[in-house]
């Protein structure tokens, strides 16, 4: 039985014009991954009356997102919803962004931390990883019995990184790409990555397709710096199966 795969954000830092930042969702499942300002649009596609988001780690881009909780629960029945991740940085979470002079009502949700792999619908498990980058962040990796997700976001593509043995053999591997090439002095000052070094991780895993998110924001604007637009014909010289992804694209696995 296939799942999809839906890109509620695929910017990184900041939303654009045409793009929200980093939130990924399982609709059949009631799973999302990280939840950046692309997460009101979850109500959209929700079908479970169960919500569990997992944060791959807690910067602005990648949490903000919360904070709409209200709305896309609203006028729903749900049994459960549950934040889960690193310990230290949920109780960051409450105890910064969520501070009541900053966000006066606790959010409707249970608050997990991360203690190993986690059992989630049709029969799957995820399980996280370390990942390179400035405060830390999380690789998550998600078995079916008949299909494999990994969702690798924030840090240094290489392909020599202790990461990759953790995604081997996924059929769909989605990647952070926040930099085109030129531009490695800046992804490994800031924790994130360049082109080709993604395309290498994808080929040395034997990923079976590699969709790209967590873009640079201002790559969306082509007549400002041409430089930062992501070569997908270079690309697909190193790993045939890449595509960019886009806000609202569906993939199923």
């Amino acid at each position: 039985m296939s799942r999809t795969l839906v890109l509620l954000g695929t910017a990184g830092y900041h939303p654009s014009d045409v793009r929200q930042t980093s939130c990924l969702m399982i609709p059949e499942l009631g799973i999302v991954l990280d939840a950046g300002t692309g997460f009101y649009r979850t109500r959209e596609f929700l079908q479970t009356s169960t919500l569990d988001i997992f944060l791959s780690h807690v910067h602005l881009d990648h949490v903000i997102g919360l904070t709409y909780l209200f709305n896309v629960v609203d006028r729903r029945d749900m049994q459960r919803v549950a934040v889960h991740g690193e310990a230290a940085k949920l109780a960051a979470i409450e105890k910064h962004m969520l501070d009541t002079t900053l966000f006066p009502v606790p959010l409707p949700c249970q608050w997990l931390p991360l203690t190993g792999p986690v059992a989630i619908g049709g029969g799957g498990t995820l399980r996280t990883f370390p990942l390179k980058h400035p405060g830390g962040s999380l690789g998550m990796r998600l078995d079916f019995p008949d299909g494999s997700l990994a969702y690798i976001t924030d840090t240094t593509a290489a392909k020599s990184a202790d990461y990759v043995h953790e995604i081997r053999g996924v059929d769909l591997l989605i990647h952070e790409c926040n930099f085109a090439d030129g531009y490695e002095d800046w992804a490994e000052k800031t924790g994130h990555s360049c082109l080709t070094p993604v395309c290498e991780v994808a080929r040395a895993a034997e990923a079976k397709r590699l969709v790209l998110v967590h873009h640079n924001p201002v790559a969306d604007q082509p007549r400002r710096a041409p430089e930062l637009v992501l070569d997908l014909q270079h690309a697909r010289s190193i790993f045939p199966a890449v595509s960019m992804g886009n806000d609202r694209d569906q993939f199923t696995f």
